[in-house]
């Protein structure tokens, strides 16, 4: 599948075991108290709320913690003010790369953020260096089941997707960003099995690399990823068939 289909494979690998779990639920809460900080604290009213609740219950998230990210927003203990803060870069080889965080003290999240990339062999960018290699997209993936990859990307399109990949395993729907909630409920309305829906930015076009400098990258992305701070990573990275087998 496509770059960002192939890291969101090997982010769901590694975030099974347990020890990833703890941090994922803290990254998926703070951003569901900020997206409900954002606007009303109603995920039907609120489109990044509603984002961020089916992406936390997507990763098993108990309800519970939802619920008390949502009343942390209305003014409740533990409260925090974060702030969206985005960086670019580039990676082994060159490679384009986007990081959105969420943080109270932009110091240290940009110190964090430039030595991860300086250990790698990477550099930290001006603001603009390499977003225009980027398109703000909502993305679907979709299971392919028993179903016709083509029916399925009819589907999509009537829908209102902008794009789809078919792929053997999977089929990734691209939307505009306020089109995405419209057109996964069409596709579940339609039966199909969504894995995962969030906004992205997509590359537009892919950097080819040899597959050690590919590894470096994904090892890169991984200890990005683990920034408490960081809640995504885009890159411009061919993944190849090859690469995703000796990395997940």
């Amino acid at each position: 599948m496509s770059g960002h289909s192939k890291w969101s494979t090997i982010k769901r690998q590694k975030g099974a075991k347990d020890e990833k779990r703890g941090q994922i639920f803290t990254k998926l809460a703070r951003e569901i108290t900020v997206a409900a900080k954002s606007g009303v604290p109603d995920p039907d009213s609120n489109f990044r709320l509603r984002i961020a609740v089916q992406k936390a219950r997507s990763e098993n998230m108990p309800r519970d913690n939802i619920e008390r990210a949502i009343e942390r927003a209305a003014g409740g203990a533990g409260a925090d003010n974060f702030d969206d803060v985005s960086y670019e870069g580039f990676g082994p080889g060159g490679v384009a790369l986007v990081i959105q965080a969420l943080t109270d003290n932009r110091n240290r999240t940009v110190g964090e953020v430039r030595s991860t990339l300086t250990r790698a062999g990477g550099t930290l960018g001006e603001s603009g260096s390499v977003g225009w290699m980027f398109d703000s997209v909502g993305s679907i993936l979709v299971d392919r089941g028993e179903s016709d990859p083509e029916e399925l990307a009819l589907a999509a399109i009537d829908a209102g997707a902008q794009d789809v990949q078919i792929e053997d395993d999977g089929v990734e729907v691209f939307t505009e960003v306020q089109d995405l909630h419209i057109v996964q409920e069409a596709l579940v309305a339609a039966g199909y099995e969504i894995r995962n829906a969030e906004p992205s930015m997509r590359p537009k076009t892919l950097m080819e690399v040899d597959e050690q400098t590919a590894i470096k990258t994904i090892r890169l992305l991984e200890k990005l990823e683990e920034l408490d701070d960081v809640q995504q990573v885009y890159s411009n990275l061919d993944i190849t068939d090859d690469v995703l087998a000796s990395v997940s």
